[in-house]
């Protein structure tokens, strides 16, 4: 990635974190020192071929032992959460917990939510999409206790609706909450680090092959006209297509 992207991804306001199970991405992305933070979840570890937890979450933090990385709980039993989210919680002083807004049945978290984060347990509530469920969680959240509130902007958009105003009137429920911080969750294009900059977001997670699109940002559009033309005119070229 080159200086001038770096320096303009180092002068963004909003925290940039890395979302993703593969460990050589994530040991790059720490060592390039882009992002503020790390995230993960079954589904990315499953890709990955992930099939010890344990260990895997271990490596991640020899790995990052000095900035925020979040683990998620897998059952669908609100005491079983809270066993996994304790353990999890043990591992270091930088970890932060994932807990889904509900369980599979529709069940809400938000007193489990209540007992961990008031017991000092750094959350990150993920898997949320409404603004009543923001309010909800604000509402179980300890005042003095760190909290993401991962609100999944991009598959609002992938419903045909705008994330920007539920994640403007996100920011505003969590006012009140000084170590609560909103979570733009699957971004879907490089313009969403932009527009989650611009509404005051303070995190936003991006996958290393959308971070990698970042290249682009303060390009010249002629300039990427071009190349979009040659990339067309030397695939033609290669495919060996005639008419």
């Amino acid at each position: 990635m080159s200086t001038n992207v770096k320096n303009i991804l180092a002068g963004l306001r909003i925290k940039i974190f890395s979302d993703g199970a593969d460990l050589d991405s994530i040991s790059e992305a720490y060592q390039q020192k882009l992002v503020k933070g790390f995230t993960t979840n079954p589904t990315l570890m499953a890709r990955a071929g992930v099939t010890n937890y344990l260990t895997f979450a271990k490596e991640v933090l020899r790995i990052v032992p000095d900035l925020p990385v979040s683990f998620e709980v897998f059952s669908d039993d609100f005491v079983e959460m809270r066993r996994q989210a304790l353990l999890l919680a043990d591992l270091a002083q930088n970890v932060y917990v994932k807990i889904p807004i509900t369980n599979t049945r529709r069940g809400s978290a938000c007193a489990l939510i209540h007992e961990l984060s008031h017991r000092g347990i750094k959350l990150n509530i993920t898997a949320m999409m409404t603004l009543p469920q923001v309010r909800d969680v604000a509402a179980a959240l300890h005042p003095d206790s760190s909290a993401f509130i991962s609100v999944f902007a991009g598959r609002i958009a992938d419903a045909g609706l705008d994330p920007l105003p539920v994640m403007r009137e996100a920011l505003e429920i969590l006012k009140p909450l000084p170590k609560a911080e909103l979570l733009w969750a699957s971004p879907r294009e490089a313009l969403n680090i932009i527009q989650a900059e611009q509404m005051g977001c303070h995190i936003i997670t991006v996958t290393p092959d959308l971070l990698a699109k970042a290249k682009n940002f303060g390009k010249d559009l002629n300039d990427f006209s071009l190349e979009t033309v040659k990339m067309f005119y030397n695939d033609s070229v290669k495919s060996g297509f005639s008419l």
